[in-house]
């Protein structure tokens, strides 16, 4: 964290003193807790304020080092805090039905005013289909797109699942507040490089990911305040249980527990689906009824490509043909989002003998392997919104070892890819004479032929690309 004196607010002395309390106020660079080796190194300088030292023991909750380096200040100051009760720790790890569960109520609990937890309904084997949305919006402010990402549809490509859940710890310890302790120690002892652990208060003992509040990463804060962003770590808990780790090829564990596979299952747009209904494909439809979703991903793993619709054709699916949507421009501008702030993607990754080259680490559905009932054409031509299915690992059950690289892989590419739900058009549908919200009304563009409604409060979104053009509205 860099600052002046004005930003602090405060006047830095050249003598130990008492801690003195500083109201709050938002901070630049947040850690969710201290290291080991940063809690010794301010307890060993400090120890000659007696009063502080005494307070310092206190509090095991310290988050926050100021350093020195770029300052014009003669002296420089550390800052600590109180924190509310840290949130929980999430390791890199896979983590059964259980676990999952527990994790999500520990952090609904820590961060009721971020965090709503609910349950979509039930697998074959009853377990929840749990659902975090995270977002600072009060739920009355209207214009606020919604999107989505959901993990694990095939139960042993398991990596989404866990990126999942890391991208909830990502957002839930940006907006945290401090009330701050303000103490003075020699300037020389604090001009760390930007890089060292104790100038960026990296951890050794964890290995989840080490926060960042608003001024450090301006993408989650301007998420949280412009989008409700619902999480969905495993929509086949099922198929997980019974998936082993280290298999990445095989297909244990991929289908729900009546060995249907999730991602045919979902009514065409191109061919009528007989397969027999699921409880989790239901799910989804009435998720889908319930919210009015702008943008949303789905996380599978056997490839490293961003796939967008139509994943059918009313071709000879042998032939490999691209199917494309009227809104292809938009289709094609996110998934190279994605695949090009992916450190790797974009170079158009082989992960076998036989497979595609993908050309910018990117493809259109049908021309990689047409298929029935995918989860992004339903999406897209039933309820207006746009989602990428995001092909992550070439092992479709990594060892553990390896989920640290796959969230520093995904993790600026899942926050730039959410971002695009602010593009485009959007605006309120009301009656003219009463000012009431219509909802249901229908939207076209003029030369798309998918179309778009107004959620039940009147409102509307559509991503576009820069351009002019003529919506036509409709009320039914």
């Amino acid at each position: 964290m860099v600052g002046d004196a004005n930003d602090l607010k405060c006047k830095l002395q050249n003598a130990c003193f008492d801690p003195v309390a500083i109201e709050p106020w938002p901070l630049k660079t947040v850690t969710n807790r201290v290291s080991n080796q940063l809690f010794r190194y301010l307890s060993e300088r400090l120890s000659t304020c007696s009063p502080l030292s005494h307070k310092m023991q206190s509090v095991e909750g310290v988050t926050l080092l100021f350093w020195a380096g770029g300052l014009t200040l003669p002296c420089t100051g550390v800052l600590t805090g109180h924190s509310r009760p840290p949130g929980p720790s999430l390791y890199f790890q896979y983590h059964h039905y259980e676990d999952m569960t527990g994790y999500l109520h520990a952090v609904n609990r820590a961060y009721p005013d971020l965090t709503r937890l609910y349950s979509l309904g039930k697998t074959v084997k009853e377990r929840d289909l749990w659902v975090m949305q995270v977002t600072s919006v009060p739920e009355v402010q209207l214009g606020v797109p919604h999107v989505k990402i959901v993990g694990n549809i095939h139960g042993n490509e398991a990596v989404g699942r866990e990126l999942v859940l890391h991208m909830i710890q990502l957002l839930d310890n940006t907006r945290i507040h401090f009330m701050f302790l303000l103490f003075t120690v020699p300037c020389d002892e604090l001009q760390q490089e930007p890089d060292s652990e104790i100038a960026t208060g990296q951890h050794q003992d964890t290995s989840h990911f080490l926060v960042t509040s608003y001024n450090r990463n301006e993408t989650v804060r301007w998420l949280l305040d412009n989008t409700r962003i619902h999480l969905m770590p495993s929509l086949n808990p099922d198929g997980f249980e019974i998936s082993k780790v280290g298999r990445c090829t095989a297909i244990e564990g991929r289908k729900n527990l009546h060995g249907l596979d999730l991602n045919r299952n979902f009514p065409d747009y191109f061919r009528q689906n007989t397969l027999p209904s699921q409880p989790e494909k239901d799910a989804v439809i009435r998720w889908l009824e319930m919210y009015p979703f702008v943008l949303s991903a789905g996380l599978h793993g056997g490839a490293v490509v961003a796939n967008y619709p139509f994943d059918n054709t009313l071709e000879d699916g042998r032939l490999r043909e691209p199917s494309l949507t009227p809104d292809n421009d938009v289709f094609v501008h996110l998934a190279t989002v994605y695949s090009e702030t992916h450190p790797t993607m974009h170079q158009g990754i082989q992960c076998q003998a036989g497979m595609p080259l993908f050309e910018n680490g990117i493809t259109n559905g049908a021309a990689w392997y047409p298929m029935t009932g995918g989860m992004q054409d339903y999406n897209y031509v039933w309820h207006g919104c746009m989602e990428l299915t995001l092909e992550l690992s070439c092992c479709k059950y990594p060892p553990p070892e390896e989920l640290p690289d796959f969230w520093e892989e995904n993790r600026n590419a899942m926050l730039v890819f959410l971002s695009q739900a602010q593009r485009g058009v959007r605006g309120l549908v009301m009656d003219s004479l009463t000012r009431e919200a219509i909802p249901g009304a229908q939207f076209r563009i003029d030369n798309r032929a998918i179309g778009f409604n107004t959620s039940k409060r009147g409102e509307f979104w559509r991503i576009l690309l820069p351009g002019n053009y003529t919506l036509q509205v409709r009320l039914v």
